[in-house]
């Protein structure tokens, strides 16, 4: 089938592009957490218009051209400032990107359509069952890229009480279910779904103040004292041979003072040498440390000999643990799971590294860590680790916690995105964590944000952005497990794929006598003799009005 542009849809497409653009603001630093509601509305609302699951399809993709184009624009900074790329090239792949991204909400929207053609009052639920399904595919994917989803929007929103139950994913549940009901009451169609739908959205809407009670953790009264170090080296700088004394100098003069029995953290890769090659100093670091009572987790890259290269994090100082004090090779130590693509693996690098400078940029050719490690230890505390993107993938996060986790725990190097919106979405997207497991979180970067959050996902404290400092505060502890911490997003996920497949069977068990009754003969008394052709064709036209019965058209309302 043929899609085609008319004026309206036309004027569908630039306004859902509109819709997209405005959810950046949704997200840090903005933080206007209602735009989601209001952009998935009109998205479901246009969606309830369209002629054919293809444009849908297309109206879906223009929602999400405009969603990343503006959400994601900070990679731009990365790839024109420190990649090397002309300004063409660069806004090339930014589009590449941004046009691969906006698949997966047209991939939701066709999906929906199709299953709601028959069932045009169940559109809420299958909008957000498909829309849950294809975000579950963006976060895995090609590694997965599950940056800027809309429930990290009510992180300080209406919403964010659900996230130690259903976390994240589920908070995008509701806002698709919500959207897609508030929808349904244009050319409104009154039915016993569509009234049970509408219903469920507004208790879901209306729940937040009363969850506060079933969070499942609570505070146990210790508090440990921390100290987030942000050293500000130029990005330019980081990686130049005449800077690395310069660097590790710098990091080791803003600890010293600090170290008096703290949980010291350092940033990604904040020792500008491979661990073979900075033992020397790692040593110092961990005498002075242990001399202080003190433990001070740094982020480093390790350079095996089988050349094998992990961008990872150790502890040196007082880990707590009797007898256990740093070492090459010590397994107190996290080596970096989840990889980003161009800036720590190419994809065929074999042909893409000669291609241009940002395919071949400094360090970018790693190996992968375990998918489970076990928590870092650090002056008795456990600290389940994740490093930079890997705090976007809760599942990472859940298959590594446990009962013992006190902290979460990510360091990043965010220079790379210069002043653009993109640290500040990380940040959020770290809070969502502390939410969704109910423990504090520690976080150290080299240019910022570098902050301490609470378990309610609050921002305790931070340092700015661009200055170097130390943030010394004490941090309280919880126990207790969340709900989300125990089921992760699979309860959310079975009933999706149940959902979906239920409905697609029913709507396939409706097809099956139309089409039977389309190909039984419209005379069933018609006997083989051969007779003149009138009386053949009054006989035929005379048992047909008797004997058959009437077809009933049944028009979709989709």
């Amino acid at each position: 089938m043929r899609l085609n542009i008319s004026a309206k849809t036309g004027l569908w497409s630039l306004l859902l592009c509109a819709a997209g653009l405005l959810n950046t603001f949704a997200f840090a630093p903005y933080h206007w957490h209602a735009l989601p509601l209001f952009t998935l509305t009109l998205l479901a609302l246009a969606l309830r218009q369209t002629e054919s699951p293809r444009q849908a399809a297309w109206f879906g993709w223009c929602y999400g051209i405009g969603w990343f184009g503006l959400g994601v624009s900070w990679v731009h900074v990365s790839i024109a400032t420190f990649g090397g790329m002309p300004l063409l090239a660069s806004l090339s792949i930014m589009a590449a990107l941004v046009a691969y991204l906006s698949l997966f909400p047209a991939l939701a929207a066709y999906s929906a359509a199709r299953l709601a053609k028959s069932r045009p009052h169940h559109w809420p639920l299958l909008l957000a069952v498909c829309w849950t399904l294809s975000e579950n595919l963006r976060s895995w994917l090609f590694t997965g890229f599950p940056w800027l989803s809309l429930g990290y929007s009510q992180t300080d929103g209406w919403l964010a009480s659900y996230a130690p139950l259903v976390g994240e994913t589920g908070i995008n549940f509701i806002l698709l279910l919500a959207a897609g009901s508030f929808a349904l009451l244009w050319r409104y169609q009154p039915s016993r779904v569509a009234h049970g739908q509408l219903a469920a959205a507004v208790v879901l809407l209306a729940l937040p103040p009363v969850l506060g009670h079933f969070k499942g953790w609570q505070t146990n009264g210790v508090q440990v004292p921390v100290a987030l170090v942000q050293g500000n080296i130029r990005q330019e700088l980081r990686w130049a041979p005449e800077q690395e004394l310069p660097t590790m100098k710098k990091y080791m003069q803003l600890t010293r003072p600090q170290l008096a029995e703290r949980l010291v953290i350092w940033p990604e890769a904040a020792i500008p040498q491979v661990e073979p090659d900075a033992q020397a100093y790692l040593f110092n670091l961990d005498m002075l440390a242990a001399e202080n009572k003190a433990a001070v987790i740094t982020g480093i890259l390790d350079w095996k000999r089988n050349g094998d290269a992990y961008n990872g994090m150790i502890v040196v100082g007082d880990t707590g643990v009797k007898g256990q004090i740093y070492h090459y090779e010590t397994r107190n130590r996290y080596q970096k799971h989840h990889l980003l693509p161009i800036g720590e693996f190419v994809p065929f690098e074999r042909f893409l590294r000669d291609v241009a400078p940002f395919f071949d940029l400094p360090n970018s050719s790693f190996a992968r860590g375990e998918w489970l490690q076990p928590n870092l230890q650090a002056k008795g505390y456990q600290l389940l680790a994740a490093l930079c993107f890997e705090i976007a993938f809760p599942r990472q996060i859940r298959a590594n916690f446990t009962d013992d986790t006190d902290f979460l725990l990510t360091v990043s190097n965010d220079a790379w995105f210069g002043d653009s919106h993109g640290p500040w979405q990380h940040l959020e997207i770290a809070r969502m964590r502390a939410l969704e497991f109910g423990r504090p979180l520690l976080r150290a970067t080299n240019t910022g944000v570098t902050a301490a959050i609470g378990a309610d996902g609050q921002v305790l404290a931070q340092l700015p952005q661009f200055q170097d400092g130390v943030l010394t505060l004490d941090v309280p502890l919880t126990q207790g497990r969340t709900l989300y911490s125990r089921l992760g997003d699979w309860p959310l996920y079975l009933f999706c794929l149940l959902t979906g497949v239920m409905l697609w069977w029913r709507q396939h068990q409706r097809k099956a006598p139309a089409t039977a009754a389309m190909s039984t003969p419209a005379n069933a008394n018609e006997t083989a003799s051969q007779t003149p052709a009138v009386a053949s064709s009054e006989h035929a036209a005379t048992t047909e009005t008797a004997e058959s019965p009437a077809k009933e058209r049944i028009e979709p309302h989709f």
